[in-house]
C-alpha cells in the first residue's frame, strides 16, 4: 500500500492524542478546533482507505489476508468519527480523554496495517 501516507496517518493520529490529552490535562472539553484536526485525520484515512481497496480490486494481496486487511481498515476509518461522536455526549475533560484515546487506537491499528500489507511498499 502507501508506506507514507501509513506513516502520516500514524504521526497525525498521534499529535491529535497529545493535543486532546494537553486539553484534558487542562480539564477541557474537546472544542471546535479539535473537532477540525479529526476531521483531517479522519480525511486522511478515508484515503487510506480508498487506496487500500483499490489496490485489493488491482489485483494486490496483502500478506496476512485480504478479509482482515478490510476489517483493520475499517476499523481505523471508524476509530477517530466514534471517538469524537462520544465526546459529544461528554462534555467534560472525559470527552477530551476519549478523543486521545481513540487518536492511540488508531495509531496502533496503523503499525497492524502496515504489518498485514507486508510491511512494505509492495
Amino acid at each position: 500500500m502507501l508506506d507514507a501516507l501509513t506513516t502520516a496517518i500514524g504521526v497525525a493520529a498521534l499529535a491529535l492524542a497529545a493535543w486532546c490529552g494537553f486539553a484534558a490535562y487542562r480539564d477541557q472539553p474537546t472544542k471546535d478546533w479539535h473537532f477540525i484536526g479529526m476531521a483531517v485525520v479522519t480525511v486522511l484515512v478515508l484515503a487510506q482507505l480508498v487506496i487500500g481497496l483499490f489496490a485489493l480490486a488491482r489485483g494486490e494481496r496483502p500478506e496476512q489476508g485480504a478479509v482482515i486487511f478490510v476489517a483493520y481498515l475499517v476499523g481505523a476509518f471508524a476509530a477517530v468519527p466514534a471517538a469524537g461522536l462520544l465526546s459529544l455526549t461528554e462534555r467534560t475533560k472525559w470527552g477530551s480523554v476519549t478523543v486521545s484515546a481513540g487518536a492511540v487506537v488508531l495509531a496502533v491499528l496503523e503499525v497492524r496495517l502496515f504489518d498485514i500489507w507486508g510491511g512494505s511498499g509492495a
